[in-house]
């Protein structure tokens, strides 16, 4: 037995991109931000940000771009996908990206991420496509960060 599974819930760190498949297939990507805050041992605050790729299939793409901006908070469920490309000079880089399965948008009522109501999305992403290329060729590692 095995199990693939995510689960985040974070702060969006870029607005959706919506982009389309030859096929008309609507694919949705962002950068979603998790953090974890603790004292260290001798009483100082502590943040750390762990950045995820996140992409998004068909209607929940749709509706992801339609609800979602920069600095919305989500939570996502969703399977671990390893995929490598080859970027525009031709070196090898590697990508970890978080392939939705389910969303809900979280936030106060008054919150835009949220005017759509408090419901789930959930659809099971296309098995045989895989996670949506780069945009503009970057491999979305660290150095490619928008801060």
């Amino acid at each position: 037995m095995s199990v693939n599974k995510a689960i985040l819930i974070g702060r969006l760190g870029k607005d959706p991109e919506l982009r389309y498949t030859s096929g008309g297939k609507a694919v949705a990507s962002f950068s979603l931000a998790t953090s974890e805050r603790w004292s260290s041992a001798d009483g100082q605050k502590q943040e750390s940000t762990t950045w995820h790729n996140i992409v998004a299939w068909g209607k929940q793409a749709e509706v992801m771009k339609e609800y979602l901006s920069k600095g919305k908070e989500v939570y996502i469920e969703g399977r671990i996908v390893n995929r490598s490309y080859d970027d525009r000079e031709g070196v090898k880089k590697y990508i970890s990206e978080v392939v939705v399965q389910s969303f809900q948008f979280v936030g106060s009522k008054g919150d835009s991420a949220s005017s759509g109501g408090s419901g789930g999305y959930s659809s099971a992403p296309p098995a045989d496509m895989p996670a949506s290329p780069p945009a503009g060729g970057s491999g979305g590692g660290d150095d490619d960060l928008p801060f």
